[in-house]
């Protein structure tokens, strides 16, 4: 104890240095002034921290600062700020939370910064864009197809699972297994049965993992509290977690290996990531120019580009059925939009997408009302610069915060309402407002926002078609939902009667 009292006091000497050092001649954003060490934590409702971050937008204008723990914060609450500032190089870096550093020690996508986020950003994309996850592409067929497939196994288990629960049932498992087998497929070139085993404990640490690495977590801004049992408890579960999962992405590097060391007895899959990495690597290693393919930076791109593609994709679905549940005239609209667009035997494809356009409109109205990630993807200041006529010094955590934006009268008439055709024109064309950013804007937009699309459109448009969605008499419909990550719904469950 007497080691965490003298970390404190450190702490508390080097947050009064940096105050009266900040104080000298500069032009800082508005904000709560704090208290020492902790900063203006204690006005941050953890479980919920894109309301209390909304409330005190509301007090002190579109952009203003506070300290949360260690770390200097910016939070930005207006559609054009938030463009402007996303778009420029000097916001291009990550914030410095502790749990995103400290565990990811900058590798993958999501934590990379500097060359290394470019090089690898740029390899992504142009991979997406070769496996067909773009508007217009020779394999977009395949990736498509591959989509239907699952999103067909899932209106299968639907059907199944409802027949034996006619109170309804949580579709979470059913969404999880197969929309995670989407991103199985094009991340390592495998799907795998519900039942097994190396899959549940997969998708068991995923939803940990969502749990505890969030935005307003406490280890995130005072370091010193993994020092403490129940902390240093969530620090070695998410360790170890991405230690274990690791080794076993190298048995699936290893399987590819002795795949291509005997092409005659195998089919190689070389479209997905794992593969087009480890050539990219080879090719690399064999001209004497790694770069940031190395093997560490292998294991966390793949963590993070399974993680993400599947966690913000299902938890969006989920919440879309959730809204469409509770309202059925809705619904029902987009139902009769399918079948009139659709005849009895044709497919809902990807070719379908610019005439329904209602389907479309309600997935981006789920998308604004229930933000996936509310608090937005923090990004850095690389160096000292301004936002307007304030000053943001290096280091600085600069927070988009899409709760605010998606949810503001100013931009939304009753925001709160499940509105779909607040995205449609008068010409009856798809809309999209300019305070509309599901994925995030600027350099580091999210890069899968393509794919997320196609996904989302074949899964819902099809479990629509298919299914009338309910809510069952005695079940409370609740649309907070939880924060870590992504804001995902509470358990829930849904009556999915056939149509047909």
């Amino acid at each position: 104890m007497l080691f965490l009292y003298l970390i404190m006091i450190i702490l508390l000497l080097i947050s009064i240095l940096v105050i009266l050092k900040k104080s000298e001649k500069k032009n800082y954003p508005p904000g709560p002034r704090g208290l020492p060490i902790i900063g203006s934590l204690l006005n941050i409702d953890a479980k919920a921290p894109y309301k209390s971050l909304t409330k005190l937008s509301e007090i002190y204008g579109p952009i203003f600062s506070l300290r949360m723990g260690s770390v200097y914060t910016v939070v930005l609450s207006d559609p054009k700020l938030i463009r402007t500032t996303l778009a420029k190089d000097e916001f291009s870096g990550r914030a410095p939370l502790y749990l995103t550093h400290g565990i990811m020690n900058g590798y993958g996508l999501i934590c990379a910064e500097g060359e290394l986020w470019k090089e690898q950003r740029k390899f992504v994309s142009a991979t997406l864009k070769n496996f067909g996850a773009v508007k217009h592409s020779v394999k977009k067929d395949i990736m498509e197809n591959n989509i239907k497939k699952l999103s067909n196994e899932a209106i299968q288990k639907l059907k199944d699972a409802s027949l034996n629960n006619k109170n309804g049932i949580d579709p979470l498992s059913i969404l999880h297994h197969c929309i995670g087998n989407v991103m199985n497929n094009l991340v390592f070139g495998t799907v795998y049965d519900e039942d097994d085993e190396i899959w549940k404990w997969l998708r068991d640490l995923q939803e940990e993992g969502v749990k505890h690495i969030g935005v307003a977590g406490p280890l995130n801004f005072l370091p010193f509290l993994r020092y403490l049992s129940h902390y240093k408890q969530i620090m070695k579960s998410l360790v170890d977690g991405k230690l274990e999962t690791h080794k076993y992405y190298q048995k699936l590097i290893d399987q590819y290996k002795t795949k291509i060391l005997n092409t005659e007895d195998y089919k190689i899959n070389s479209d997905n990531f794992l593969a087009a990495f480890y050539d990219e690597m080879t090719r690399r290693q064999n001209n004497n120019s790694v770069g940031s393919f190395t093997e560490q930076q292998y294991y966390h791109l793949l963590a993070d580009l399974f993680g993400a593609g599947t966690d913000t994709t299902l938890t969006t679905i989920r919440w879309f059925l959730l809204y469409i549940a509770i309202s059925p005239e809705k619904q029902e609209k987009i139902y009769e939009e399918i079948k009139t667009v659709l005849d009895d035997k044709e497919e809902i494809s990807l070719e379908n997408s610019s005439s329904l356009i209602l389907l479309q409109a309600a997935i981006c109205e789920v998308q604004r009302l229930r933000s996936v990630v509310p608090v937005g993807i923090p990004h850095g200041a690389i160096k000292d610069t301004k936002i307007g006529d304030y000053d943001i010094p290096q280091g600085a955590m600069i927070i988009p915060l899409q709760w605010a934006v998606h949810m503001n009268p100013i931009y939304w008439d009753n925001p709160e309402e499940f509105i779909p055709e607040r995205f449609i024109s008068p010409d009856g064309s798809l809309s999209k407002p300019p305070a509309f950013i599901p994925f995030q804007t600027g350099k580091r937009m999210c890069v899968g926002d393509e794919l997320a699309r196609m996904v989302m459109f074949i899964f819902v448009g099809k479990i629509v078609r298919e299914f009338k969605i309910s809510i069952s008499n005695n079940e409370t419909v609740d649309l907070d939902g939880h924060c870590g990550i992504t804001l995902v719904p509470k358990e829930h469950k849904l009556i999915f009667t056939p149509r047909q």
